[in-house]
């Protein structure tokens, strides 16, 4: 017996990182999964995203669990092939009960240009409202959304790390501001909606040289060797980073009737990140 068995998700950015790990523990508990991905470069973005091999292999790790996967190839940027994906998904898997909007990009370091704002606000921001929008149609009380925010949400504004960076704090933040109003308009109906917000993760995302510039601005071409022990100064606890899992965790609990009388929460993931950087009382 699993705490969402007979249940169906739909995950955004689900090829790899967060949105795979999110996948294979929500079918641990009995969830059948839609996995979107876009599983192609963006060129806006700084680092290389999924590929359709990536979605596959969420597809077999969902599928060990013995529930089903209905794997989209589509752009989150994209309102319209977003909600028929959705809508195809539901289609073939006869629910939506679960919606965690995941996907993101956070282009930094060299090479970003403007394309890079437009890109990460149309997917950390816009795609979040394409996903949950075109979800609500198909779900009913006891419905569970979850959006993926960031840390970065949580300390304001950074206009220090070109448009990419600025845009991917501005997004988060948004997001959460989302999250709060939505909560309120949906708890009529029983559907929850709670914002989860990590700290550095264990994910392509964090692993390439343009956040590594970030951590060390000293070196031209910084090594994961030589920032990894920059990543310390975001946690208060002595780690570099938190696994995917770590989030996942959250994830199910929130998506479950665990945490039924659960809405409009802000929840971090970030190993006493922000209790770290805000005064009490601020």
């Amino acid at each position: 017996m699993g705490k969402l068995d007979g249940k169906v998700a739909v995950i955004s950015g689900a090829a790899r990182g967060q949105g795979r790990s999110h996948a294979v523990r929500l079918a641990a508990e009995g969830a059948s999964i839609i996995a979107l991905d876009l599983c192609a470069d963006l060129d806006g973005n700084t680092y290389p995203l999924s590929r359709p091999e990536d979605l596959d292999e969420t597809v077999r790790l969902v599928e060990k669990h013995g529930v089903r996967a209905h794997p989209v190839i589509v752009d989150v940027r994209e309102r319209s092939a977003v909600w028929s994906s959705i809508a195809a998904g539901v289609q073939a898997l006869g629910r939506l009960d679960i919606v965690v909007a995941n996907a993101g990009i956070a282009p930094l370091g060299k090479g970003q240009s403007m394309q890079s704002w437009s890109d990460t606000i149309d997917t950390d921001l816009a795609g979040v409202f394409n996903v949950i929008q075109g979800s609500l149609p198909h779900l009913g009380a006891g419905g569970a959304i979850i959006a993926t925010g960031s840390l970065a949400a949580q300390l304001g504004s950074s206009t220090k790390q070109g448009p990419g960076g600025s845009a991917y704090s501005f997004a988060k933040q948004v997001v959460a501001h989302y999250v709060n109003d939505l909560s309120i308009q949906l708890a009529k109906q029983s559907i929850r909606v709670n914002a989860v917000h990590p700290t550095n993760v264990n994910t392509d995302m964090l692993h390439n040289e343009g956040m590594y510039q970030v951590f060390r601005p000293d070196k031209t071409s910084p090594t994961r060797e030589e920032a990894e022990p920059a990543f310390h100064a975001m946690q208060a606890m002595p780690i570099p980073y938190i696994e995917p899992q770590d989030v996942s965790n959250l994830v199910v609990f929130l998506a479950s009737d665990d945490a039924r009388y659960i809405t409009g929460s802000q929840l971090r993931v970030d190993a006493g990140g922000y209790v770290k950087a805000v005064p009490w009382g601020r």
